[in-house]
């Protein structure tokens, strides 16, 4: 049976998708971008804040999941350009530190909102009780 992850520390959905399911031992997340959940603002001064942002936004739908970013087995991560690469992995390493996931990130034309950055996760809650 399927479990809707739902938190108001992470930004509501704005169509007809859930922020996270949890299903077979596993979380699947919606992509998330830099959303202020508090404000509905987006974040997308600097690519920093916007990397930044959208990574609180996964934790927060960890935490409401009960898991850590050490459970994430796997990411994809869309950027609008590639030359942002470096500066997103260097943010990312400071929230994944050993073990890491496995990861897709790719280039595209455009992303919702028109934001720069847009990240899914699957963890497993294999070690979680």
């Amino acid at each position: 049976m399927n479990k809707i992850i739902n938190t108001a520390d992470a930004p509501a959905p704005f169509g007809p998708y859930s922020q996270a399911v949890s299903s077979l031992g596993f979380v699947f997340s919606s992509g998330q971008i830099a959303m202020n959940p508090a404000t509905g603002e987006l974040v997308i001064e600097t690519i920093e804040r916007e990397t930044n942002q959208v990574l609180a936004n996964i934790r927060a739908l960890l935490i409401a999941s009960g898991l850590e970013f050490s459970d994430i087995v796997s990411t994809c991560i869309y950027l609008k350009n590639m030359d942002n690469f470096a500066i997103v992995n260097e943010i990312y390493s400071t929230f994944f530190t050993s073990d890491f996931p496995a990861r897709t990130t790719v280039e595209v034309a455009r992303l919702p909102k028109n934001v720069n950055l847009e990240i899914s996760f699957i963890a497993s809650t294999q070690n979680r009780s």
